[in-house]
């Protein structure tokens, strides 16, 4: 019902607001469900050739089985080994005529219709889509397909690429007129531009407010948890031996303690006085943000204390206190065999021998060190130098480990100093997606690059390969070569 004034007439503004109301209510119900709902359809068959030799057939299939188009439509998916310089959109075809006339049209110029294939090249680093006429969409959207799927094959998951790409191909594939990107921006230009803009701000305060709800939850279960704690932080911290070097680094931390506490209060009072609303704005959910990071880091922070204190005066809880120092170090020691198996990781290399043997030395080590702390025939101290010495000697290794993976990687000296850009930032921490502080002793005395870990070897190794091969041109190829003649079916392929 319209809103009326008192003399039972709408107002002029309650009137607007209820057109667009109206507007926005009609806009959704025609991008959501308007018009003939288009069909949901499982592919009427799934072909896998994989001659590569990299697809997991037992999850694949059942996944790609039960993804819906829009058409009737056959699933394809082909693998092979080949090379960088190898043309995809040639081997595809070739292998077409040679093993599956099927997916050819009758007349031998175009794929066959109601058919869909995803090809990979796992070596060459190439991936391919094709369709029959009655299927193919255009070259952006082709495009769309396989960039889908390059982030999960860059990081050689080859069969979950696989099934993102199927994936987002159902999506595209015959998709109805009314859930097109072309009709949104249509409907954007030609009238629905308030609606819209009205959900899509109600959306997205809607997102930011939930964020915002996340971050005050883990802000406030660590302000709890440090608050709760503050007595026994403070007691810890009044025996910590400040003649030792790691006491004396941990307490000149534990001076400013109390100070950033107090700001972490001021800021959990500025943000819980907040109205629900207001947590929907991105100013107050980088304020939230704020005081979730100052909180955690404070609660880390008095853990590091509580465990200086155990193990340096040696109480009776010392051996936990030891555990969590050691867990870093056992982490990267426990990551390293996948590090090297992976693609590009050069599992056979000098380096990677080099890595595998300290490895192993390491875990004897660190059983050793136990043992003399708990006999007494070493000193917390000289058990946390050995520590430091152990994590520094691998991150001297894995540094010169990465000089072999570039080296193998990389073609050009442009691409090497591209690669060891990406190893530098993610070892100097400017990988926001890992967390820059470790809630150690040694993590707490030394800055977060001192030691070069294997997660963020890893992180170096997968952003240095995509930014090459993006740099390689990753632009999408659609001839079939010299052997494909008069073939004019839709298809192309890319690098990853």
């Amino acid at each position: 019902m319209k809103p009326v004034n008192h003399r039972g007439g709408a107002t002029p503004a309650d009137s607007g607001a209820w057109r667009r109301r109206t507007w926005l209510l009609l806009l959704l119900a025609l991008l959501l469900g308007g018009g003939q709902a288009a069909l949901a359809l499982p592919p009427t068959d799934v072909v896998v050739e994989d001659r590569a030799g990299v697809l997991d057939r037992n999850t694949l299939v059942p996944a790609i089985t039960a993804i819906e188009f829009y058409e009737p439509t056959k699933v394809a998916v082909y693998t092979y080994n080949g090379s960088v310089a190898d043309n995809l959109n040639e081997e595809v075809l070739r292998f077409a005529r040679a093993e599956h006339p099927d997916w050819i049209s009758p007349d031998g110029q175009k794929w066959a219709d109601g058919l869909f294939i995803f090809a990979l090249d796992p070596v060459g680093r190439h991936v391919g889509t094709y369709m029959g006429e009655d299927r193919k969409v255009s070259l952006e959207e082709r495009d769309e397909i396989q960039n889908a799927a390059k982030d999960l094959l860059r990081d050689a998951q080859w069969t979950d690429g696989t099934i993102a790409g199927v994936r987002r191909g159902a999506e595209l594939i015959n998709q109805p007129w009314y859930r097109s990107a072309a009709f949104v921006i249509t409907a954007w230009v030609t009238g629905a531009t308030a609606a819209l803009g009205a959900a899509a701000l109600l959306i997205l305060r809607a997102v930011t407010r939930a964020a915002s709800r996340k971050e005050l939850e883990r802000g406030d279960r660590s302000y709890t948890s440090v608050s709760t704690e503050l007595d026994v932080t403070e007691l810890n911290a009044g025996t910590i031996p400040e003649a030792s070097s790691y006491g004396s680094s941990v307490l000149e931390k534990h001076r400013t303690f109390l100070n950033r506490y107090n700001a972490a209060t001021e800021l959990s009072n500025r943000v819980h006085a907040l109205a629900p609303k207001a947590l929907g704005r991105r100013s107050n959910l980088r304020l939230a943000r704020e005081y979730a990071d100052a909180a955690a880091e404070l609660d880390a922070l008095d853990d590091v204390i509580a465990d200086s204190n155990a193990l340096l005066n040696r109480s009776s809880t010392w051996p936990t206190a030891w555990d969590r120092q050691l867990a870093p170090f056992r982490s990267d020691l426990a990551g390293l065999e996948q590090l090297l198996s992976k693609r590009h990781g050069q599992g056979d290399s000098a380096t990677a021998a080099a890595l595998r043997s300290f490895r192993d030395q390491s875990l004897q080590e660190i059983e050793r060190w136990t043992a003399q702390l708990t006999d007494g025939a070493i000193s917390p101290e000289t058990a946390l130098d050995r520590l430091r010495d152990a994590r520094t000697h691998l991150s001297t290794l894995l540094k010169n480990h990465a000089d072999t993976v570039i080296d193998g990687f990389a073609k050009t000296e442009r691409e090497a100093k591209l690669m060891r850009r990406e190893m530098q930032n993610a070892q100097d921490g400017l990988d926001h997606r890992r967390p820059s502080y470790e809630p150690s002793i040694l993590g707490t005395v030394y800055p977060s690059y001192y030691f070069f870990s294997v997660p963020a070897f890893n992180s170096g190794l997968n952003t240095g390969v995509g930014s090459v091969s993006t740099a390689r041109g990753g632009g999408g190829t659609t001839g079939y070569g010299s052997s494909g003649g008069s073939f004019s079916g839709s298809g192309s392929s890319s690098s990853f």
